[in-house]
């Protein structure tokens, strides 16, 4: 009984971290990554599609990504897609790629992103103690219907808690390395 509901706890806790982890990816830290095109959607054929599934996306140089389409025909929708984005890089097609120079990030530009990297920990910390609420809840209501001991619960609750450190430990370590990959210059 405590065994399933820890393992359910833990599965949930790494699933809060690998949102976390990839909300990180998407943001822009002044090196060009395929990462930052990940929740992009192009319209294709009246079908929102991620541009990762329309084309080949490289990195030749940090400061440039090179999408390349598998229909040529898709150029248009792919630049109007990153235009409309959130990303702030202005897209260039020479009619077979779509080049996006990656700008350097302003000081200011780098605070404001910092502030939306610690926002998003927050929120992936948050994620992380309601499993944690829930977990503890599913024990206490295992406990008043008699099928744990006052002390399995006790021993329960510590586990969850040490558990719920772990990956709170972890998201703070992710935020402190992409404070320091958003910071460098």
């Amino acid at each position: 009984m405590i065994n399933d509901i820890m393992k359910d706890a833990e599965e949930r806790m790494k699933k809060s971290v690998e949102v976390t982890k990839s909300e990180f990816a998407s943001l822009r830290a002044g090196r060009a990554t395929p990462a930052l095109l990940d929740k992009i959607q192009v319209d294709y054929y009246g079908t929102p599609t991620p541009i990762n599934q329309l084309a080949n996306i490289s990195v030749p140089e940090p400061r440039l990504l090179v999408i390349q389409p598998w229909d040529k025909s898709v150029i248009p929708e792919i630049e109007k897609s990153i235009q409309k984005s959130d990303l702030g890089i202005n897209p260039t097609n020479d009619g077979t790629v779509v080049r996006l120079t990656v700008p350097q990030l302003t000081e200011e530009r780098r605070a404001e992103l910092v502030k939306v990297v610690k926002k998003k920990a927050e929120e992936g910390r948050v994620a992380v103690r309601n499993v944690r609420r829930e977990a503890i809840d599913e024990l206490k209501t295992a406990q008043k219907e008699g099928l744990i001991s006052e002390d399995e619960l006790k021993r329960g609750q510590d586990s969850v808690q040490k558990l719920t450190d772990k990956y709170v430990k972890e998201i703070d370590e992710l935020l402190a390395a992409k404070e320091k990959d958003i910071m460098q210059v």
